[in-house]
């Protein structure tokens, strides 16, 4: 299946998977409020974003370069200035990611910690219970229960949403330093 996927691409004389984009002019590239504006910090057009990171889901851990085609020609800075805003655009991206990574791991040993806390108390508490009422022996049952629940929520905050995280920030770090070639139609 994925070499069938990775047929639909060609490939650059070195081997890497070259991922095709074609516009008219270079301005398509950039949001409409963002077309023309001076600064190398430009949003990307979300189409152009998510096309790059599907075609990046695609090719998996190929290396990739990105081959613009472009009906007008565009000189030197245009060329600049895209590989610019490319490489921007995917390291703020790749910061966004890290940031909710970052979350994810509070998140984690917020779970953890209140976990070991409670599983602590509920350890003392039945250790203390020996012949008390029923609902003492509830309660010492109940904190049990609700340490085994924060812990497990910490296991599956990391085991489950790391590798997400992981992955994106893997293919903005692919995607902003990835070759860009030129071309005209």
């Amino acid at each position: 299946m994925i070499n069938e996927i990775l047929e639909r691409y060609a490939r650059t004389t070195e081997g890497r998977v070259i991922i095709d984009i074609t516009a008219d002019k270079v301005e398509y590239l950039f949001n409409d409020f963002d077309r023309h504006a001076p600064y190398m910090r430009k949003e990307l057009d979300q189409d152009l974003v998510d096309y790059l990171v599907d075609s990046m889901r695609e090719v998996g851990d190929e290396e990739i370069q990105m081959q613009f085609r472009f009906a007008e020609p565009i000189n030197n800075n245009q060329k600049e200035r895209v590989r610019t805003s490319i490489h921007n655009y995917f390291i703020y991206l790749k910061g966004l990611e890290v940031l909710e990574l970052k979350k994810l791991i509070r998140r984690f040993m917020i779970f953890l910690l209140i976990g070991f806390s409670i599983m602590a108390v509920s350890v003392w508490v039945n250790d203390h219970i020996n012949h008390a009422s029923a609902l003492s022996r509830v309660f010492a049952e109940g904190l049990t229960v609700a340490a085994w629940v924060s812990l497990w929520e910490a296991c599956s905050t990391l085991l489950i949403n790391w590798s997400p995280h992981r992955r994106q920030i893997k293919w903005c770090e692919k995607l902003a330093s990835a070759p860009v070639d030129f071309s005209h139609v």
